[in-house]
């Protein structure tokens, strides 16, 4: 996922940028960069991809880029490790944190009505809130593909290390047997 923003970068699509700098600026979003979302990918890196994402879908369709561009780029503002279960938190991550991710986005920075129900809503059909807006069905789509990508990533590269390391088992065995 790394490469994937470097990519994302390396297109140096000043657009893109100018819509969420101030978002990717602030300390706070930045702190994202600590804590993981998907086995290797830190939850900065997942949101920015899904803002990046949802910025060509929407641009490409006409549609408010602008808005979903930021409420990607915001969607999981929960700033802690999901995998620990804390006891002053309550509910499951994936119900919750939607609403923690937009509480934490308001108290930073002006959000419009729209942005807010596309970050509560990014995690239909898991909660039952329906997204208001298409943008917000684009998010949330967006953000299951990513998920998705970054998880298949990791699998596949285990994969292959597995196979590797059968394939070298068979050819030393082979080499043990002829010497």
């Amino acid at each position: 996922m790394e490469n994937n923003i470097k990519k994302c970068d390396s297109i140096n699509n000043k657009e893109f940028i100018s819509i969420i700098e101030d978002l990717i600026n602030s300390e706070t979003v930045q702190e994202m960069k600590k804590y993981r979302q998907h086995y290797e990918t830190s939850c900065f890196d997942h949101c920015y991809m899904v803002s990046y994402y949802c910025y060509l879908i929407c641009k490409k369709y006409h549609l408010d880029y602008i808005s979903a561009t930021r409420a990607a780029m915001l969607h999981d503002l929960f700033l802690y490790d999901w995998r620990v279960r804390e006891p002053n938190r309550k509910g499951l991550h994936a119900f919750t944190h939607g609403k923690t991710a937009c509480d934490n986005a308001s108290k930073l920075f002006d959000l419009s009505q729209k942005e807010k129900d596309m970050i509560l809503t990014h995690m239909w059909p898991v909660t039952l809130k329906f997204p208001t807006s298409i943008e917000g069905f684009i998010l949330t789509f967006v953000d299951k593909y990513c998920a998705t990508a970054e998880t298949f990533e990791v699998l596949k590269s285990k994969m292959f290390m597995k196979k590797a390391f059968r394939y070298a088992y068979v050819f030393f065995s082979l080499l043990m047997i002829r010497f």
